[in-house]
């Protein structure tokens, strides 16, 4: 999971706000909206960090605009507040339960735990969820502090530790270790070296994406700087 720094939302949705009884389900098209998510968000999951597009991502709402049974939420204002907006990947929606994650598998939750609202939210400007999260060098994502709400939604609401997801996170970072390990023959990094490559990850390129998984290689690499 990586923070999300919001910015200014579209003006369509502002304008589609302010008409009598706007509501999210009459929103449309919805398209700008997603463009902007993706390129606010680097084109990567706000829970997972997958590669995403306008072609395979999904409208998350922070906190539920609805449960399953089409009941209101008790947010009713917040169905279309920009800030409350996220773009999520589509989590394998229609496979198995045990097999969907991101916004696909909180949505399940959500259906059965009426107006559930998430402790981490990558976009809440008050708490970094950066600083909550640690890894293990095996790409399972867990509570720095092994707080066991943080831990229920990681890995039972949202599904961050399904195997495919750990499995694609230390491909990504064995990749980045590779090309070190090329870089320095005796595989001893150097600061400036870690320091480059940490910076490189947490900006986004000419094309404003992040690189897929890329906070769980900067908290790797951030440990090895810190702990030579």
């Amino acid at each position: 999971m990586k923070r999300i720094i919001k910015g200014i939302e579209p003006p369509c949705l502002l304008k589609y706000r302010q008409t009598q009884n706007a509501n999210y389900d009459g929103y449309h098209p919805k398209t700008t909206l997603k463009e902007v998510l993706l390129k606010e968000q680097g084109y990567i999951c706000c829970y997972c960090m997958r590669r995403i597009s306008i072609n395979n991502m999904e409208i998350e709402h922070n906190k539920p605009q609805a449960d399953f049974s089409g009941n209101k939420s008790d947010n009713p204002d917040l169905q279309l507040d920009y800030k409350n907006l996220l773009a999520s990947c589509s989590g394998s929606r229609g496979q198995r339960k045990k097999n969907l994650h991101c916004n696909a598998r909180k949505g399940d939750y959500e259906g059965t735990h009426r107006n559930y609202t998430m402790t981490l939210n990558p976009a809440d400007s008050n708490k970094n969820c950066e600083n909550y999260i640690k890894y293990s060098s095996t790409g399972k994502i867990l509570s720095i502090c092994d707080d066991e709400t943080i831990n229920h939604e990681l890995n039972e609401i949202l599904n961050l530790n399904y195997q495919t997801l750990k499995e694609n996170r230390k491909i990504a970072l064995d990749t980045v270790i590779a090309v070190l390990n090329k870089k320095f023959s005796n595989k001893t990094w150097s600061k400036e070296a870690l320091k480059k490559k940490v910076e490189e990850l947490t900006t986004k390129d000419a094309e404003d994406k992040y690189s897929p998984y890329c906070q769980y290689i900067v908290w790797y690499l951030s440990k090895r700087l810190n702990n030579p």
